[in-house]
């Protein structure tokens, strides 16, 4: 049987030889290139075999030698390679010469056929085997049987087994087949013990096997069949399902029910003969990859796609990720494009976790509109580099964290930025750990997308803006008011987690804290600490008066402003005020105070840290629409006097010295002069500590209870045997908190998906999507590739 099983397997391998150069040459109409490479692969066969001969002959020469000393005659093989050797010679001569291949394409015609001429050794193998009767001993076994040469010739050219056609076809290489035998019969030889083993016949063997590979043919990826279009129909119906009350478990089960009915189609990268069962996760890999064979087979490439996040799906260091996502960026110097900023650098400074902040991408027309002084930017990567060298140089370290865009529009109404489309997909599924969403109400209002705290794991919301306080200025702001309020409990409690309100002057939104979670420019701290150590050596470090910095609208006090003004003129009479700012209201403000004859001096808005503005010792603001103002602290940090409202806004500033509030307007007149004619305290260090960012990014990580978060893996693997562990509730019993919740988002989703019902509530028409500039901008793909029909 192992004899048989050998000649067998000598057979199929020659029988593939044959028909692979078959094949070759009757494509080479077709493909030309793959003949020369083939041509120069026999170029280089013939050099490696003319050394391999070489050794042989070198070896035979120390056999004939070794014999001659013995006085014993020599075989008739030795003989046999004396005359094979200037046939071989020859044939090296021609076939590995440097135009060999150009030569044979030169020749090659439509229906020509090209043919190496093996006739000189065909003939020395045949005389060779003549000399001896005809007679070859092959050893197929331990005890081998006399093979006739004529009879071996027939068994390789498969003589009743194949038509006379293939026959013919295979005439050609008859000769190769009948050196492959004698090279057999060498190996077999007894006086040739030692070369039976040698590199030579296996390095030939294989170099004959590699000229005739068979071509690889490109095997075309199967499409999905249907079960598989159903298993991912569901996996991705897995939120709406869960608003309908099937839990994710039976999601889980049915997806693994049709990925099993076709497991060889799934699993198509598994040997046949291996079976194994896979729990759910192999099966969502594993359809996973399915997919993504199929996606890059025709060509479709993301770098957000299945393949690109599968290899760098777990970090090595495993740190925890968190997004920072805000409504604005720099340059527009508002709080939620400032403080996010920071809170971004300081979050990543503990290099604990790491942080992407997301901020909008305006096109170029809402550039003019919002940015100062006709700052555009042609791409985010420019408008990066303005973002991080703005931060670099106030708070003196390189901050080690991803800047990323999303779409934006601004609406000149409502003067602020709105998402375009489903703002939570820039955020990669690798990455949706931890999410703070700065001024959540904002982001959500016309949110059509994927609900937060179902992409990542814990949602954090901090509220910026006193929302209600802006909206009751407005025409029937009443009636708006109420129901903003209502659609700021919506959104909050269906897409968070927590909430942190700045102070209790915004509105009282369900699972909210109030603290302070914003720090101070450390600019700001600095140039503090340069006013102190001047009032230490007697210099005069406040040389003017009072001045009020803040954006030019009517709700950023300046209403209230001008009322205190124009109703203690004759009170505060010699009392200048530089007013600082630009905005909307810009000519009406002014307009209004020249009326009145105040002596308000308005100047072009400028940064708070702006050297023309450390000398002033005395910072008003009069608003009460601001939840904290950053203005306030800045002014607290450089060592200024604060005179300010008995507000909630101003609640955290109260235990500063320097901060003077007031109740009524009497009270406003009174602190102004006690401020003009004294001189502000300088901060302590704790003073200075408690308005820093590193103490603000404390608190933040305390109230949003962040840090329980990032170190429940750490306390869960110190937790021993004899503590209790809390029971988690069963998966059939959900929470009513959690279904109210869900029930909330899912018809916050079904309402914004209609268009009519975005535009009735004030939405810019079209940001269900991104447009056509941001896809250019922002290099996206289309909406409807994104987000295809029978997607949820």
């Amino acid at each position: 049987m192992g004899s048989e099983g050998q000649a067998s397997t000598s057979s199929n391998a020659f029988s593939f030889i044959s028909k692979g150069w078959r094949e070759v040459k009757d494509s080479a109409d077709a493909d030309l290139q793959l003949m020369k490479h083939r041509a120069n692969e026999f170029k280089n066969l013939a050099t490696s075999f003319d050394r391999e001969l070489e050794n042989l002959f070198k070896f035979n020469s120390a056999s004939s030698a070794g014999i001659r000393s013995s006085s014993a005659s020599p075989p008739a093989e030795i003989d046999f390679v004396k005359k094979l050797q200037p046939k071989l010679s020859e044939f090296r001569r021609v076939y590995s010469s440097p135009g060999f291949s150009k030569k044979v394409l030169d020749k090659w015609s439509p229906r020509s056929r090209i043919r190496i001429d093996l006739s000189e050794i065909k003939n020395a193998l045949v005389s060779e085997v003549e000399n001896r009767d005809g007679v070859m001993e092959f050893n197929r076994g331990i005890r081998g049987t006399p093979l006739k040469f004529s009879e071996f010739w027939g068994e390789w050219k498969g003589e009743g087994k194949e038509e006379d056609e293939e026959r013919q076809s295979n005439k050609d290489w008859e000769p190769i087949r009948a050196l492959k035998t004698r090279l057999k019969e060498f190996e077999k030889r007894e006086f040739l013990g030692g070369f039976k083993n040698s590199d030579f016949v296996e390095k030939f063997k294989s170099s004959l096997k590699s000229i005739y590979k068979e071509p690889e043919e490109s095997k075309a990826v199967p499409p999905l069949d249907v079960t598989e279009l159903l298993a991912c129909l569901v996996r991705q119906s897995e939120p709406f399902l869960d608003q309908l009350g099937v839990k994710r478990n039976v999601c889980e089960k049915i997806v693994e029910s049709l990925c099993s009915k076709h497991k060889n189609q799934v699993l198509h990268s598994h040997s046949s003969g291996e079976s194994s069962v896979l729990d759910s996760e192999n099966i969502n890999d594993e359809l996973d990859l399915r997919i993504a064979s199929v996606i890059q087979s025709t060509g479709h490439s993301y770098d957000g796609g299945f393949w690109t996040d599968h290899a760098k799906h777990e970090p090595s260091d495993e740190k925890r990720h968190v997004a920072i996502v805000t409504t604005a960026s720099l340059p527009w110097m508002t709080g939620t494009a400032v403080n996010p900023l920071f809170r971004a650098a300081y979050l990543a400074e503990s290099a604990k976790q790491n942080v992407t902040l997301l901020v909008p991408w305006l096109c170029k027309s809402d550039q003019e509109l919002v940015y100062p002084s006709n700052i555009t930017f042609t791409s985010p990567e420019e408008q990066e580099i303005y973002i991080r060298n703005w931060l670099e140089e106030r708070i003196g370290f390189k901050a080690d964290f991803k800047i990323s865009f999303y779409p934006g529009k601004f609406s000149k109404e409502r003067r602020s930025i709105l998402p375009a489309g489903d703002t939570s997909q820039f955020i990669p599924s690798k990455d949706a750990d931890i999410a703070i969403l700065e001024e959540p109400e904002h982001l959500n209002w016309y949110h059509h997308g994927k609900r937060w705290t179902d992409k990542f794991n814990h949602v954090v919301g901090v509220v910026h803006t006193n929302y209600l306080e802006y909206i009751k200025r407005e025409k029937n702001g009443a009636l708006q008011a109420f129901f903003v309020k209502h659609i700021n409990n919506w959104v909050t409690r269906a897409y968070c987690d927590k909430v942190l309100r700045l102070s209790s002057a915004t509105q009282d939104l369900p699972k909210s804290v109030i603290c302070n979670v914003h720090g101070v420019n450390p600019k700001f701290l600095r140039i503090g600490e340069k006013v102190a150590a001047e009032r230490e050596l007697g210099q005069e470090a406040f040389s003017k008066g009072a001045y009020f910095l803040g954006k030019m609208v009517w709700a950023k006090g300046y209403r209230e402003l001008i009322d205190l003004l124009a109703k203690h003129k004759s009170d505060l009479d010699g009392f200048k005020l530089d007013v600082y700012g630009n905005g909307e209201d810009a000519n009406e403000v002014q307009s209004t105070a020249k009326s009145l004859d105040l002596n308000l001096n308005f100047l072009k808005g400028r940064d708070h840290a702006d050297d023309s503005l450390h000398g002033y010792k005395v910072f008003i603001n009069p608003s009460v629409s601001d939840v904290l103002c950053t203005a306030t602290a800045e002014a607290l940090a450089m060592g200024k006097f604060v005179i300010c409202a008995d507000h909630p806004s101003n609640e955290f500033f109260r235990s500063f010295p320097n901060c003077l509030t007031y109740e009524t307007s009497e009270e406003f007149v009174s602190k102004v002069k006690e401020a003009m004619e004294n001189e502000p305290q300088p901060l302590t260090p704790e003073q200075r500590y408690y308005l820093s960012w590193e103490a603000a990014t404390q608190r933040f990580m305390e109230y949003s209870e962040l840090d329980k978060v990032l170190n429940k893996d750490n306390n869960g693997a110190k937790s021993t045997m004899g503590s209790r562990k809390r029971i988690p509730k069963s998966a059939s019993m959900p929470s009513l908190t959690g279904m109210v919740d869900g029930g909330l988002a899912f018809a916050h989703y079904c309402l914004t998906g209609n268009e009519f019902l975005r535009l009735c509530t004030g939405a810019i028409p079209g940001t269900r999507y991104y447009d056509k500039q941001h896809c250019k901008d922002l290099r996206l793909l289309p909406p409807q590739v994104e987000n295809p029909i029978y997607g949820w």
